[in-house]
């Protein structure tokens, strides 16, 4: 397995998946979305295995505001967004290889062995 982690320092959800494989010694790497951002291709690999680009974007967060995110006018503006700024994520996103998660999905992670 190759786990990453991106998600945040403060993010509840973030720390519960990095206990997750600590528990059952997986390692993982921990990548810090506000240090640094998901690449385009991170991101494309990342939404395809989701589905969609919806399924990473935080609705709540301040940044969805700050960024007048739902005001864009094509989904191709919110992609730039989402490059630009990493807080706009719903967090943890856990990818290993080509497939991915977005929130605490211990059932999934469970299938990757």
């Amino acid at each position: 397995m190759n786990i990453q982690i991106f998600g945040t320092n403060k993010c509840f959800e973030t720390k519960k998946a990095q206990r997750y494989f600590k528990e059952r010694g997986i390692k993982f790497q921990f990548i810090d979305l506000t240090q640094k951002n998901l690449s385009k291709g991170e991101y494309q690999s990342i939404k395809a295995a989701v589905g969609s680009m919806e399924a990473l974007i935080n609705e709540n967060s301040k940044a969805y505001e700050k960024h007048f995110i739902k005001y864009l006018a094509s989904k191709e503006a919110v992609e730039e967004k989402l490059l630009e700024f990493g807080e706009l994520y719903k967090t943890p996103i856990v990818r290993n290889g080509k497939k991915a998660t977005v929130g605490y999905c211990p059932e999934i992670w469970k299938e990757w062995d």
